[in-house]
């Protein structure tokens, strides 16, 4: 069967008459007959009981025709969904996140897209920022949402663009501050103080700008940081904190994440920037992917440069 008998069908169960129907479908009778007839072979039963005076539809026949019907309203809205596929409007995001964007960047970028493309569907992965760029590299995924690794030259291709840039704090088992191993100056957390706390930190091989950020503010406080614990999930860093286990310097949009134990201090020194940014790959410009980077194009909450790379 095709969609043409389908709609022969349908028009011939709404009229209950085959002139009328056939003048519906801008058909002379004997082919709408025919492509009922053959309808009615290849199903194997008959649809409409025929009497010289009516037509009326068998039992068969009026428990098909709805799902006729749904079906051909689901041909008839193709045209449209490609429309919507073609302009983005519909389909699918893959975007991939560093952990820290989730207190800081991801929910307003999510909740705007949501809000503009309501029928997109977003497919979120949270990974470190090497890991997001070999899946780019390796065609999975669409864009990513990444702390760029300092100096390093991103794959031939690809295309990058800042986001945010904020200071980092310090996060320190708050036990620490009440029992006055970690002393504070007007609410912040001094040089000497930071230098001499064991600290939790990403491991290099997973965030290596971010690691090389926070070691290099002990190196220009004129100190070297003790690690005596790396952690991947910034959830987990935040955790043993809260534990006792060390101090960690996080972006400052961390606060986000209140957790028992914990508290936030600035750092009294000039505290260094952690920049978070977006990568994708110039040659696979989908709609949805115009969408989005217009997107960010048009929020006045972020300072945004122009794509590099």
């Amino acid at each position: 069967m095709d969609v043409r008998q389908l709609r022969h069908f349908v028009a011939v169960a709404e009229t209950l008459h085959f002139g009328r129907a056939a003048a519906r479908l801008g058909i002379t009778q004997p082919p709408l007959s025919q492509s009922i007839q053959a309808l009615e072979r290849e199903l194997g039963a008959p649809l409409f009981e025929r009497t010289r005076r009516s037509v009326a539809l068998t039992p068969f026949g009026a428990d098909w025709l709805p799902h006729v019907q749904q079906a051909l309203d689901g041909v008839e809205a193709l045209a449209e969904t490609a429309d919507r596929i073609r302009l983005g409007r519909a389909g699918r995001l893959e975007l991939s996140f560093v952990s820290t964007a989730d207190y800081s960047i991801l929910p307003l970028l999510v909740a705007r897209f949501r809000a503009l493309y309501p029928e997109v569907e977003i497919a979120l992965t949270e990974a470190t920022s090497d890991r997001q760029v070999t899946a780019l590299s390796e065609g999975h995924g669409q864009v990513g949402i990444i702390i760029p690794q300092g100096e390093a030259v991103l794959p031939e291709g690809f295309a990058y663009r800042r986001l945010v840039s904020e200071p980092l704090i310090a996060a320190v088992p708050e036990s620490w501050i009440e029992s006055g191993r970690l002393r504070t100056v007007s609410g912040r957390l001094p040089a000497e103080a930071v230098i001499s706390s064991s600290l939790i930190v990403f491991p290099r091989r997973a965030a290596p700008s971010f690691y090389d950020l926070v070691t290099g503010y002990y190196a220009a406080c004129g100190g070297s940081a003790h690690v005596v614990q790396n952690a991947i999930q910034m959830q987990t860093i935040i955790s043993l904190v809260s534990a006792g286990m060390g101090i960690a310097l996080v972006p400052a949009s961390l606060r986000h994440l209140a957790r028992s134990g914990v508290r936030y201090l600035p750092l009294a020194a000039e505290a260094p920037q952690l920049e978070t940014g977006i990568v994708w790959r110039r040659d696979d410009m989908t709609p949805t992917l115009g969408n989005f980077l217009r997107m960010i194009d048009s929020l006045p909450e972020l300072a945004t440069d122009e794509p590099s790379g």
